[in-house]
């Protein structure tokens, strides 16, 4: 007896379609259990770094009397943060201030009756900056003020959720200087009850979320704008005293 071997039957095109869509599927499902996984971690990454921002910025305290320092400068955004800084100024507590990022629309004599402050503060002691345009820009319209008065030591006057950028711009600008946090208060962050405020809420992710873009991109060493106003050619810089 005659022993031959089995042809194996040809596949049909059917069933090569069919283990096709199988092995597709099976690389589909394999593929979103690692984007869903690198999501939920991305996410829990993400609000493990809010909340500790947020740990950060309620830790912050502007002290009763600040560390001697050479002069303040106040960083725009509201006038809460200038009226803050003037109010130091007139203690006695250093002894020029500049108010950096001010609208060229804004007048010396229209900021002086916004703040209700004495002509004679203006007039002797405080600066306006009119070329920043941004947090970076701040840093660079102070570090100018910075090298004309050879100062070393500066109090820093804005909210308490933008001081932490404030800070490391202003150092990456002017590395050889001390700057002292004076934090503005505007929402209770010891207490959850902001959390609820979907307005508290949404400024101070937004405000990570630029924090986070400017530590990455000072880690890449990346370039980026001056932020000044003379860089996008609207004119030369302007850092002048109120009269």
């Amino acid at each position: 007896m005659s022993v031959g071997s089995a042809e194996p039957e040809p596949t049909s095109p059917g069933a090569a379609k069919t283990d096709a869509i199988h092995r597709v599927r099976r690389v589909g499902h394999h593929a979103l259990r690692i984007v869903t996984i690198a999501t939920i971690v991305a996410i829990a990454l993400t609000a493990m770094g809010f909340f500790r921002f947020t740990d950060t910025i309620a830790e912050l305290k502007a002290s009763a009397t600040p560390s001697e320092v050479d002069a303040i400068v106040a960083l725009t955004g509201g006038y809460q943060r200038i009226d803050q800084a003037l109010a130091l100024l007139e203690e006695g507590v250093g002894e020029r201030l500049l108010i950096s990022g001010v609208n060229p629309t804004t007048s010396g004599a229209a900021l002086r009756r916004a703040t209700g402050t004495k002509s004679a503060t203006f007039d002797c002691c405080v600066d306006i900056g009119y070329e920043a345009l941004d947090t970076i820009g701040n840093a660079n319209e102070t570090a100018a003020w910075i090298r004309e008065h050879d100062y070393t030591r500066i109090l820093v006057v804005t909210n308490n959720y933008h001081m932490p950028r404030s800070l490391m711009e202003l150092s990456q600008a002017s590395p050889d200087v001390t700057f002292v946090a004076y934090p503005v208060t505007h929402a209770d962050l010891t207490t959850d009850t902001w959390l609820s405020d979907p307005v508290a809420l949404r400024t101070l992710f937004v405000e990570y979320a630029k924090y986070s873009l400017a530590r990455l991109r000072n880690w890449s060493g990346a370039k980026t704008a001056s932020g000044l106003r003379a860089d996008t050619g609207e004119g030369p810089p302007v850092s002048a005293s109120l009269h």
